[in-house]
Parts: C-alpha cells; structure tokens; sequence
C-alpha cells in the first residue's frame, strides 16, 4: 500500500465520520456542535445552519469519500475518468478555499481567534481541509 492510498483511504474514513456528524446534528444532536459554527465575539453563532443546509453539507462530504473510493477502485465509477479528474481538482479548490477561509471568522488568516470555534478551526478544521486539498490534488494527479 502507498502512503497516497492509505491517505486517501483515511480521508474517506474522516469524510464519511464528519458526514455522519452533521446527519447527528441535522436531527437535533448536540456534541460538538458548540465548537461547529463560527462565533461572533460577544454576541454568539454567525449564523444558524437549517436541517437542508446541514443535510447538504453531509452528501457533500459523502459524496467527496465516495468519489476517493471510486478512484480506489473500491466502489464503481459511473461516470468518465475525465470528469471524476475533475471533480477532484473541484475538491482541491473547495478545500482548499476553506482552509484559507473568508479571512474574518473562518480559516487560517481568520482576524477572530478567541472563540471557541476559531481554536478548534485553527487546530483541526482547517488544517484537516489543507490535507484534504493536497490529497484531492494528488487523486487528481493520478493516473
């Protein structure tokens, strides 16, 4: 096994893990939802995600893995190689566009930094989302 494939065997493990958590919290589920959205100091949640919008993020995510398993030739590919090339450099971008963020509550240039939600995005979420680009770069690489 290659260190590519047992990172991207990884990867699909966290996506379908962290897909399964926003379905958890699409339902009313309540850990670590605290340290999920980002906060605006003083006055709490910068926004309140509804039941489709988490939904969303799950298939998103559930997708992603499924997309990293079809190029591990684990599950079938129902679509051209040239398109699923694609896909992954679109996951590149969206990950990697995340890990960066919207330079105010989110990501590693982030001016917020003492909540909650920016320690926790600072030490997991994106730098989780820059390995996550590297991998969905080099899958796309692939032969």
């Amino acid at each position: 096994m290659t260190i590519l494939t047992f990172a991207a065997w990884t990867a699909a493990g966290a996506l379908v893990l962290i897909a399964l958590l926003h379905v958890f919290w699409a339902f009313g589920g309540q850990w670590g939802a605290a340290a999920a959205i980002p906060e605006i100091p003083g006055k709490g949640a910068a926004f309140r995600p509804g039941l489709l919008a988490t939904l969303a993020v799950a298939a998103a995510l559930t997708a992603a893995a499924y997309l990293v398993l079809a190029r591990l030739e684990v599950l079938p590919r129902a679509w051209p190689r040239a398109l699923e090339t694609g896909l992954f450099f679109t996951g590149a971008a969206v990950f990697g566009l995340r890990a960066i963020g919207e330079f105010r509550y989110v990501g590693f240039f982030a001016r917020v930094r003492d909540t909650r939600f920016a320690r926790m995005d600072r030490r997991l979420y994106s730098p989780l989302c820059l390995c996550l680009s590297a991998l969905f770069a080099a899958l796309g690489l692939r032969a």
